[in-house]
């Protein structure tokens, strides 16, 4: 089985995260295979494009992460119905500058955790439109949509509902097997490439 570099968000800064919580649970449950590495969006200046023609240390070492994952999975608060600023921060400084969009291609997953009903539903909804702006292909099937209760999930990632356990490893298991279709399509030699030897 191939190995594969996943670069993994954390949208919110809380030392509380509860969507940390679901990281941790998430890489848990992950095929052996899938190798996570978070790329880190705390110390992120906000993007603008002056910077476009000089970017600083920060915004490098976030598109360097991008590009050399194999796959990224977006775990992620909603906020007031949207993206939370910090992780759109982010998003933006990985696709500029313009003709230098580092999400191009990569598979991606989003998934989420609330303290409401709804977990994360919207958030995900806008995060869709974004990444398919940014030609990022997504995992549409199955969506996770994740009520957090804390007498489930442990801090270190443990969790306790054998139920909640099982549907986190099917996503997990389902994210793997897209990142391996994706790259599979997307390799050296497909239509589309301007040439058959060169890499996307």
């Amino acid at each position: 089985m191939t190995s594969h570099r996943i670069g993994y968000f954390v949208g919110s800064l809380s030392s509380t995260s509860i969507n940390r919580t679901l990281s941790r649970a998430l890489i848990r449950l992950a095929p052996e295979n899938l190798h996570f590495t978070e790329i880190p969006i705390r110390d992120l200046p906000l993007y603008s494009q002056d910077f476009d023609a000089d970017y600083p240390p920060e915004g490098r070492a976030l598109k360097a992460a991008i590009e050399g994952s194999d796959g990224i999975l977006i775990v992620s608060p909603e906020y007031n119905r949207s993206i939370p600023g910090a992780l759109k921060n982010a998003i933006d400084w990985g696709s500029r500058p313009w003709g230098t969009n580092s999400f191009a291609r990569k598979p991606t997953g989003i998934i989420g955790a609330s303290v409401g009903n709804i977990g994360t539903a919207v958030m995900q909804s806008n995060m869709r439109s974004v990444l398919s702006f940014l030609d990022a292909p997504q995992l549409n099937s199955p969506e996770a949509y994740i009520k957090f209760d804390p007498t489930v999930f442990t801090g270190d990632g443990e969790i306790t509902d054998a139920g909640t356990r099982d549907f986190l490893r099917h996503y997990m298991d389902e994210y793997g097997a897209f990142v391996q279709r994706v790259l599979d399509v997307t390799a050296p030699g497909h239509i589309g490439d301007l040439h058959a030897s060169s890499k996307k």
